[in-house]
């Protein structure tokens, strides 16, 4: 695992178009935005002054100005009739993820009485997890189309990290490695905080870079795997990979990611796995959401694949400890109101922080169960406060914010009474509120 500096300190050429002209860009759609009340693709909440985050994603590419070869999948372009218009989009290209069949938990038979994939079976099958990109991209052909383009490497992220931004050194560092010794795999991890203890690891493992979930930590050894002291880093998901090394394990069926066995027993019918493209630079790769509720209550089991674990497929794969502002993800509605924020300034799709913030990280926000989905969370702020001095925040009860509200220093617990009255005054500062 290296430091980024390293990597950094090597600078850039005079011309980066060369080495933009080698890269995809794949954004993993991840599921529906249920965890915060959302029933369209998570793709499109709007994050930052109405951007969606696909809308940041596009200007990202745009401000990268690699806008030739780019691939969007169409049910994210075209949701709710709305169309992203740009130059981005100038190619027809199409990929289909696999389906697989959810099993009963008991008996492990298939749920769906037969290959229909509609009606009553739509809910017997299932996208196997974001380990499918490198068969997706491979049975589709669209790996073969570009390779044959000169592509040399995917950039694979979340769509919901906001950090995870082409990095220019890290691009270079790729492609510019003489030949017979290249990278084909660079995972990206960060400095592990408490919010991040549950995130996977890299391990060294029989001459192999590995990553370990805590899934896969026995019950016994789980604190161990959650020290921050032993276990330093962890998997942003922000991962660069060699298109040529995709294309030669899937020939030699070397692929080897293992299971994750998901028991599930609540499910969404929305299951529509055929995308159609009009394409040009991010990939954009809506794997369709994983459900979370089957109707009838059945208990099934599904068999998941994730992309990062086949890093020990690749040769000369690499870590390389990022600055945590790679990592800008949005899980929940207090994530949202920091990306909202003043803590953050936008420019070209891209959030920096904002220098008028003088300590290195971020607050903790924890807003209670009133905030949880993202139209009542809407509702309960006037205007979005002003963070730039604020260290911990944590909310319970029926609070409201009014406006040019200032929330500094630590706010340790919000009360129904006591808050409603305070933000009804719209003051100027929450300070020391117990």
């Amino acid at each position: 695992i290296q430091p980024y500096d390293k990597i950094a300190a090597r600078g850039l050429p005079d011309s980066v178009a060369d080495s933009l002209n080698k890269l995809v860009v794949v954004k993993l759609n991840g599921g529906l935005g249920t965890s915060m009340g959302c029933k369209g693709p998570k793709s499109l909440i709007s994050v930052r002054n109405e951007n969606t985050f696909l809308d940041l994603t596009v200007q990202q590419i745009e401000g990268c100005n690699f806008a030739n070869h780019a691939v969007v999948f169409e049910n994210v372009t075209a949701v709710n009739g709305r169309r992203w218009k740009s130059h981005l989009f100038t190619h027809d290209q199409s990929a289909t993820q696999n389906l697989y069949p959810r099993m009963h938990k008991e008996s492990l038979l298939p749920v769906a009485a037969n290959l229909s994939m509609t009606g009553q079976n739509a809910d017997g099958w299932y996208p196997p997890g974001h380990g499918d990109i490198y068969a997706s991209f491979y049975n589709s052909g669209l790996l073969d189309q570009l390779i044959a383009q000169g592509k040399e490497y995917i950039f694979v992220s979340n769509i919901d990290n906001l950090g995870a931004t082409v990095d220019l050194h890290i691009l270079h560092h790729l492609v510019s490695q003489p030949n017979g010794k290249g990278c084909e795999f660079v995972m990206e991890v960060t400095d592990k905080t408490r919010a991040d203890v549950k995130g996977g690891t890299l391990i060294q493992y029989e001459g192999k870079l590995r990553l370990l979930e805590i899934a896969q930590v026995p019950k016994a050894h789980v604190d161990e795997f959650k020290s921050v002291s032993k276990f330093k880093i962890f998997n942003t998901n922000n991962l660069w990979i060699s298109l040529p090394a995709i294309k030669r394990l899937q020939e030699q069926n070397a692929m080897d990611m293992e299971i994750i066995v998901n028991p599930k027993n609540l499910v969404s019918k929305a299951l529509n796995c055929a995308f159609k493209t009009p394409t040009s630079h991010p990939v954009i790769f809506p794997f369709p959401p994983h459900p979370q509720t089957l109707d009838g209550g059945l208990n099934v089991i599904q068999l998941e694949t994730a992309v990062g674990a086949a890093i020990k497929c690749f040769d000369n794969a690499l870590g390389i400890n990022v600055p945590r502002s790679r990592f800008l993800p949005v899980k929940t509605t207090s994530d949202l109101l920091l990306v909202m924020s003043n803590l953050y300034s936008l420019e070209a799709g891209c959030l920096t922080m904002s220098p008028k913030r003088e300590f290195p990280t971020t607050p903790h926000v924890k807003l209670g169960s009133s905030f949880t989905k993202v139209q009542e969370y809407l509702t309960r702020f006037e205007s979005i406060p002003d963070m730039l001095e604020l260290d911990h925040l944590t909310v319970s009860g029926d609070v409201t914010f009014g406006k040019n509200v200032s929330l500094k220093v630590n706010i340790q617990k919000c009360s129904i009474l006591g808050v409603s009255e305070l933000i009804a005054l719209n003051m100027m500062m929450l300070q020391y509120f117990l």
